[in-house]
């Protein structure tokens, strides 16, 4: 991956690892669908299959690096609303490349202390600096990826 310079390297940091675990998540995703896992039953409308899974993971990201900009008063970073989730398994290659590129340089040229002061109320109402919110942004990719790897260890 190849990013500007940051100000702040911490946020640098936090965009690469955004891009691999994205990447990782894709993958596992795709493994998933190839040996046509069966989700769990749930009325959770995010794990309905394996589609809205993958929808809601890539809208999560596109809606953290709004959510940031909208509070850091930054220009809106342009990601584009994901597809839908009953055609997002045929554009989620293009769409993934389009939500990683837009990813890498709205944080570019913000100070450290940016990144944490003041704290924000998400969209969830759980209050986050904006640094928690990447650190989230990092992680949310990694808990689904498990969830479907260890979903995919399960006799079928």
């Amino acid at each position: 991956m190849s990013l500007p310079e940051y100000k702040y390297r911490g946020a640098r940091a936090l965009v690469i690892l955004h891009e691999q675990q994205m990447r990782e998540f894709a993958a596992t995703w795709k493994r998933a669908r190839a040996v046509d896992l069966d989700l769990p039953k749930t009325e959770d409308r995010d794990y309905a299959s394996l589609e809205s899974v993958l929808h809601h993971v890539i809208h999560a990201a596109r809606s953290y690096m709004t959510w940031i900009c909208e509070k850091l008063d930054l220009p809106d970073p342009q990601i584009e609303p994901p597809p839908e989730a009953n055609v997002i398994a045929e554009r989620i290659d293009g769409y993934l490349e389009h939500l990683l590129d837009k990813w890498k340089y709205p944080l570019v040229d913000l100070d450290e202390i940016k990144f944490f002061q003041p704290i924000y109320e998400s969209r969830w109402e759980v209050n986050y600096c904006v640094e928690a919110m990447l650190e989230h942004a990092v992680m949310h990719p990694i808990r689904h990826s498990f969830q479907l790897n260890e979903l995919m260890k399960r006799p079928q």
